[in-house]
């Protein structure tokens, strides 16, 4: 129980420090869930009824695979949180990409930016979470069929009010 605690603590931390994002969390739904043989992801919800995704993997991660990942789990991302609380990380790094493509390029639309940015390098990474698809998280199990299995049941959907 008490690493549990530890755990939370370390988490809160992460968060703030690595992303500038402050919460307390109110409970842990799915700790350290794999996603594939080397990616975990915590599920965590907070005290003002956010449920956010913390992805960690030992090999290199980007955006688009942890877009993929949660997917897969069911989560429904609403907001990718970049890394430094700089908030155009993503946009940066799409633009550093294409422009390796296509050097003589002056002009650069937020369409030719969708693919590039999710080739941007996000290990650790923190998501926003809108809604779990069907109520149920999943998770990597290379016994079962299909690979996914059902790890938590839990209901979410973030309604936006005007």
């Amino acid at each position: 129980m008490n690493e549990a605690i530890y755990d939370d603590i370390r988490l809160e931390n992460i968060a703030r420090d690595k992303f500038g994002v402050k919460f307390s969390i109110d409970r842990v739904i799915l700790r350290d869930a794999p996603v594939d043989r080397s990616t975990k992801v915590t599920v965590l919800l907070t005290e003002k009824n956010q449920l956010f995704a913390y992805v960690q993997a030992q090999a290199s991660l980007t955006l688009g695979g942890v877009r993929k990942h949660l997917l897969k789990m069911g989560l429904k991302p609403k907001f990718y949180i970049p890394p430094g609380g700089q908030p155009g990380y993503f946009d940066e790094v799409g633009k550093q990409n294409f422009q390796a493509v296509f050097p003589g390029r002056k002009t650069i639309s937020p369409e030719d930016l969708i693919y590039y940015r999710t080739l941007a390098a996000y290990n650790p990474a923190l998501v926003q979470i809108s809604e779990v698809i069907d109520g149920e998280i999943r998770q990597f199990d290379a016994d079962t069929h299909g690979n996914w299995r059902v790890a938590a049941k839990f209901s979410y959907r973030n309604v936006q009010t005007k």
